[in-house]
């Protein structure tokens, strides 16, 4: 996720579909992302793949809603283990810790 972070930040006119691990050492990890140039013509015609051409697909990276930012919030699992999860870790905490009130005070 902070790879892709990263490269969407430094290749902003491309937009990251995915990543994947390639290698490690003692000190370092190596990832390769999978970047898209949404205004190219075969992107854009076909229908597999020409989502990533929408205005909202800019920077899904710095959003955490590619594979591996999705895996860091913790959003891969479905159902009822994914109560305290969604929409976030911390808009959970703060459903269930605010206190409402009926009226201003």
């Amino acid at each position: 996720s902070v790879a892709e972070e990263r490269v969407g930040r430094k290749i902003s006119g491309l937009r990251v579909l995915n990543s994947y691990w390639v290698a490690q050492d003692a000190v370092h990890k190596w990832y390769e992302i999978v970047m898209v140039d949404p205004y190219h013509s075969v992107i854009r015609n076909d229908p597999r793949i020409n989502w990533i051409c929408k205005p909202k697909m800019k920077h899904r990276e710095l959003r955490g809603l590619t594979a591996a930012g999705r895996k860091a919030r913790g959003l891969l699992k479905k159902g009822k283990r994914a109560t305290k999860l969604r929409p976030s870790v911390r808009a959970t905490y703060k459903r269930h810790n605010l206190m409402r009130l009926r009226r201003w005070r």
